[in-house]
């Protein structure tokens, strides 16, 4: 069985992200710069393939 697991840093992030996307959401009147850069930063990153990633070549033993 494989285990699966999310490093801390990325379930941090993650939650600003929310954090941030749901104080937009809800409270548009006393959002600001810091809201709107976190969320606009948030989902340019997943338009990222980061999931791509280019094959290892071997190279040739002399």
């Amino acid at each position: 069985m494989a285990r699966w697991w999310i490093p801390l840093p990325a379930l941090a992030l993650g939650g600003v992200w929310w954090w941030a996307v749901l104080r937009i959401v809800l409270v548009p009147e006393n959002t600001g710069l810091v809201e709107g850069t976190v969320a606009a930063g948030g989902w340019g990153l997943s338009l990222l393939p980061v999931h791509v990633a280019s094959a290892r070549q071997r190279r040739p033993r002399l």
